[in-house]
């Protein structure tokens, strides 16, 4: 590379390194390497790796929480839909990788217990604007929202028709 690399390169990387092979890959040198610079550029935007680590978790809540939020309150379509066909028809390589670094860290950990807390309160309005009573509500974004991380992590790839069938199903369920 030629040009001068930004704090944002270097995040845009690591989210990039951290999906695909883990948090483990989340250190200066490997990431110089695949970037072709040296890690002195890395040391010139972080003061070391926690404050790096904490940027690649700070931009992974904005990308897997305020970003998702906002382009579904943006669509026009039924917003449930929207989160519902947003939130399962992504990749979730980035997901699974940071959760399964939160079982070895408490930062990223904590950035986990904080995006589940911002999903759950963001489903439980929704269902709540759809007309249901707060426990109701309440009850239906949990196990929405644990239906969302059990296929997250299973990694298991859904025919097209049969994720829209599946989708179907579940939004009906916590409407009825």
């Amino acid at each position: 590379m030629t040009e001068q690399l930004s704090a944002d390169d270097w995040i845009k990387e690591g989210l990039k390194a951290l999906a695909k092979s883990g948090f483990t890959a989340l250190k200066a040198d490997p990431l110089a390497k695949a970037m072709g610079v040296s890690r002195g550029s890395f040391y010139w935007h972080f003061a070391d790796l926690g404050a790096f680590h904490a940027a690649v978790l700070k931009r992974w809540r904005e990308i897997a929480a305020e970003q998702i939020i906002a382009d579904v309150e943006a669509a026009g379509d039924e917003p449930l839909q929207a989160l519902l066909r947003r939130s399962f028809g992504a990749r979730l390589d980035l997901e699974r990788a940071v959760r399964n670094w939160a079982a070895f860290d408490a930062t990223a950990q904590g950035a986990v217990r904080a995006i589940d807390r911002r999903r759950l309160d963001y489903i439980e309005q929704m269902l709540g604007k759809r007309g249901l009573a707060p426990m109701a509500a309440t009850a239906r974004a949990q196990i929405l929202y644990w239906t969302f991380l059990g296929f997250a992590l299973s990694g298991a790839p859904v025919p097209a028709a049969r994720l829209q069938d599946m989708l179907d199903e579940l939004l009906a369920m916590v409407s009825a």
